[in-house]
């Protein structure tokens, strides 16, 4: 995997704790990751649309790795048994040069355990939520592929303003943490068809990797 990171344009703080750092998956890790993307999504567990509690299932498709995530915990199988695929290393260590990259300073909380990536088709959304089945508070590290959307990052008291808008572009990277860390935020909105074709993907990809804090 080409782990370089292109750094043309310089980090935006959102808000203190939440950093965007525009272009800094070079093109060669993008289709790198797409591919692993893929791989990851044929199983053994796959990738699936989870029902809501609250009735209606997701729009978003999503493949978990190291915890297998729905809502609203974590478990190390699928209901049915199947056990969740392995934490990838190089997510991990994808995820501290994120950290490092958006802060300035090396990642020392928990370690990275889980990644969750999440497929828009072009009529997915995510409506704005907290990042909040996690017992560490390790900064969020989000990274988008494919087509660009609107994601939509709010405050930590409320689903409503004050909130703003991003443009996350293919390569792009998002950090979230500190006093930012429990900020609601979601998708409101992809642009289909913005990908770079070079990159062989009809959709958006976004790979979201937290540190659970869960013991074993």
């Amino acid at each position: 995997m080409d782990d370089e990171a292109l750094f043309g344009s310089p980090p935006v703080t959102v808000a203190p704790g939440a950093v965007h750092l525009p272009g800094w998956l070079s093109a060669e890790t993008q289709a790198d990751l797409v591919g692993r993307c893929r791989q990851w999504a044929r199983g053994p567990a796959g990738t699936r649309r989870h029902p809501m509690p609250r009735g209606g299932v997701m729009s978003v498709s999503m493949t978990s790795l190291g915890w297998h995530w729905r809502p609203y915990s974590y478990a190390r199988a699928l209901p049915d048994g199947t056990p969740v695929q392995p934490f990838p290393e190089l997510l991990g260590a994808l995820a501290a040069r994120a950290v490092e990259a958006a802060y300035g300073t090396p990642h020392e909380g928990d370690p990275y355990d889980v990644a969750l990536v999440n497929f828009y088709d072009a009529d997915a959304r995510m409506g704005m939520h907290q990042d909040r089945d996690e017992l560490s508070r390790a900064p969020v590290v989000s990274l988008s592929l494919g087509d660009s959307c609107v994601f939509r990052f709010g405050n930590t008291e409320t689903r409503t303003r004050p909130y703003t808008d991003v443009e996350l572009r293919s390569g792009d990277l998002f950090v979230f943490g500190g006093p930012s860390r429990m900020a609601y935020h979601g998708v409101p909105r992809t642009r289909p068809g913005t990908a770079d074709p070079a990159l062989g993907l009809n959709g958006r990809l976004n790979i979201t990797i937290r540190a659970s804090g869960l013991p074993g």
